[in-house]
């Protein structure tokens, strides 16, 4: 290769290099631009946070400060109305004692929704504490027993609670459970027009419990089912639409459950009935995951 011939390919070779470096620098360029406006995205994502998180609290606040103002004039209304209705002052006509007993009906109906609201603000503001302890599985549902025997509305309705026999004692909230199984109790009488409501428990073999409410009701379509535990969620149904309610119970239990290291869910064939269960581990452990 000749003087020239070596020349000329040096000359290329330097306008190569001289090409990578321009396009080394343009994409530096380019990767400081785009580490820009990535910093820019993360401090735009933390300023929505920050007051997403304001947000949120303000209305855990609003929640339990509307939820707590309310309480005082619904025990009033209940205590009157009670009083009207044990005719302490005098007799009523049947027409009277009906009226009054839509009073108490809406006021019993109210104080659940605002006890549900005010139990919702507190675990949205991490102010719900778990208290586990030691207690037996059948003194549980013996007290759920003797708690809605005495309400049951409808003769036509039974309810049977199968004794958890051979089941250890369990390690975990002992009134965030029992509230879990009276949300799910109180569903299935209410949507139940005859028939039976069955409350079982059954240990599974890696140490978790199962607690099952099953219904004859009137079922829900599967569509439904996926939705059910969201909050103020209610199936439109003739029968829901004549009996009100806070559509904040199953969302309440589901999160209380999680509380527990568990879960719910629900199955059901319209027309048939429905199953809710809720799955917990007998000892309360932090570190464990939901059962699947």
């Amino acid at each position: 290769m000749n003087e020239t011939e070596l020349q000329a390919q040096c000359a290329r070779l330097r306008a190569s290099l001289s090409a990578c470096d321009q396009q080394l620098a343009d994409l530096a360029a380019e990767l400081d631009e785009t580490n820009r406006g990535v910093v820019a995205l993360y401090s735009e994502i933390d300023a929505k946070n920050h007051q997403l998180a304001e947000a949120s609290e303000l209305k855990s606040r609003f929640l339990s400060y509307m939820s707590h103002e309310f309480r005082t004039p619904l025990g009033a209304i209940r205590s009157i109305s009670r009083l009207l209705a044990d005719q302490m002052d005098g007799p009523l006509s049947d027409e009277q004692l009906k009226q009054v007993g839509f009073i108490q009906t809406s006021a019993r109906e109210l104080t659940e929704l605002v006890d549900d609201l005010l139990d919702l603000a507190k675990i949205e503001s991490g102010r719900v504490t778990v208290s586990p302890d030691w207690f037996d599985l059948v003194d549980l549902l013996a007290a759920l027993r003797g708690m809605f025997r005495p309400i049951l509305e409808s003769e036509a309705v039974s309810l049977v609670f199968e004794p958890p026999e051979g089941m250890p004692s369990a390690f975990t909230d002992n009134q965030k459970l029992s509230q879990i199984l009276r949300n799910f109790i109180s569903n299935a009488l209410k949507f139940t027009l005859s028939g039976e409501v069955r409350v079982s428990a059954r240990l599974e073999d890696d140490g978790w419990v199962v607690f099952a409410v099953a219904d004859s009701g009137i079922g829900i379509s599967a569509e439904h089912l996926g939705a059910l535990f969201n909050d103020y969620v209610q199936v439109d149904s003739p029968i829901q639409k004549r009996l009100r309610g806070t559509g904040l119970g199953l969302s309440l239990s589901r999160k209380l459950a999680e509380l527990l290291g568990g879960r719910v869910w629900a199955t059901s064939i319209p027309g048939k009935g429905s199953v809710f269960s809720v799955a917990i581990p007998l000892h309360l452990d932090q570190g464990r995951t939901a059962l699947t």
